[in-house]
């Protein structure tokens, strides 16, 4: 079984519809439950519990603090190549964009290392856009090997893989993987990936299992919000998570939650997901899934990530250039999208500490010195 089955099971289901139906009374009798389980998540999703935010805020804090403390992971992305194959078309790397492509060799990649090795992280995302033929998984296991002397964690978000590529990056010390289903909506999904490899929705939908079953320590997934009513995205995603934490309890399981943001594009997100909506969704998703890593990345505003810290955030980015090349300042490539909070790595901290919280740079260390996981 995969994903894709608790996916069909809800084939005809009017998700928005049922939302919409659920009275405030439901939201508190959902919130007075010690566990919740989907029917519970999706009546935190609806509009009657827009009314009722602080009751989720605060209990959104006390699992927050209760299963992470009052910290906060920081990492910073490296893009590693903007070439695509795809016609996402939503994306800046969508391979019709007529924007600079380019690639960083062993020394760009040293240089960019060097560069964000300065500023303290120790945490790593490398990302590429998904053209296998150049960026492959062999390019992207010697990046990191590259790299890992700098950073004792580094993760991939780069194109859907299989199974023994995985393993491969593990072997090579890569540890966590990200990776983005977009929109759950199959048709929909099928609008927006015109063509190119990503245009197939199971093989992308099973790979963050097929990490998992590799021996990834950190899975990470989430949809991008705007692309699809925003409830019924929020809901498969948190469904998604569960069915990870369930089904492989070695891994630890994160949600990321990004909106849409202006790109090299014309395409304009066809649901808005507003700051108060983005803070429904934050809380829904801790109350339903307490152990749940929660990351709030850049395309928010700093404002905005400020006050999100203590509601169930638990990862954030900083420092970010979303450039080939950025962090060296040695490029005139376009970034994927446009970031929000352009703050320093330092700055970030001091917000973070600011909100009584702890900004952690390390939190693992892999134990032959070599690979992330002995696979």
């Amino acid at each position: 079984m995969s994903f894709l089955r608790v996916v069909q099971g809800y084939e005809g289901a009017d998700i928005p519809g049922a939302a919409q139906a659920v009275t405030e009374a439901d939201v508190r009798r959902a919130l007075e439950k010690p566990v919740l389980g989907p029917d519970e998540y999706l009546t935190l999703l609806s509009p009657a519990a827009a009314g009722l935010l602080e009751a989720m805020a605060q209990r959104a804090n006390a699992l927050s603090v209760q299963h992470f403390g009052r910290t906060i992971q920081l990492f910073t992305p490296l893009y590693l190549s903007n070439h695509c194959t795809n016609q996402c078309v939503y994306c800046g790397f969508n391979a019709r964009n007529d924007i600079a492509r380019t690639m960083l060799d062993e020394e760009g990649i040293l240089r960019e290392g060097e560069a964000i090795a300065a500023s303290g992280l120790k945490q790593l995302l490398l990302l590429t856009g998904d053209a296998p033929r150049r960026a492959s998984a062999e390019y992207i296991g010697q990046a990191a090997r590259t790299l890992r002397d700098f950073f004792p964690s580094l993760g991939v978000e780069v194109f859907a893989m299989r199974e023994e590529e995985y393993a491969h990056l593990l072997r090579c010390g890569v540890d966590s993987l990200t990776l983005f289903q977009e929109t759950y909506n199959r048709s929909l999904y099928a609008a927006l990936h015109p063509a190119g490899p990503k245009r197939d929705y199971t093989f992308r939908l099973d790979a963050p299992e097929r990490g998992c079953r590799a021996g990834m320590r950190l899975v990470n997934v989430g949809a991008l919000l705007g692309l699809d009513d925003w409830r019924r995205d929020a809901f498969f995603t948190g469904m998604h998570a569960r069915y990870l934490q369930k089904k492989y309890p070695q891994t630890d399981v994160a949600v990321s939650l990004p909106r849409m943001r202006p790109h090299a594009g014309a395409f304009q997100p066809a649901s808005l997901v507003g700051d108060r909506e983005l803070v429904q969704i934050l809380l829904a998703l801790r109350i339903f899934l307490p152990r749940c890593g929660i990351t709030i990345s850049t395309r928010e505003p700093a404002v905005l990530r400020d006050h999100l810290i203590p509601l169930g955030v638990t990862r954030m980015s900083a420092g970010v250039s979303t450039a080939v090349g950025g962090h060296a300042g040695e490029t005139e490539s376009v970034g994927q999208f446009e970031i929000s909070d352009p703050r320093s790595v330092e700055e970030v901290c001091d917000a973070i500490r600011r909100r009584g919280y702890q900004p952690v740079f390390k939190d693992w260390e892999p134990l032959d010195g070599v690979c992330a996981v002995a696979v």
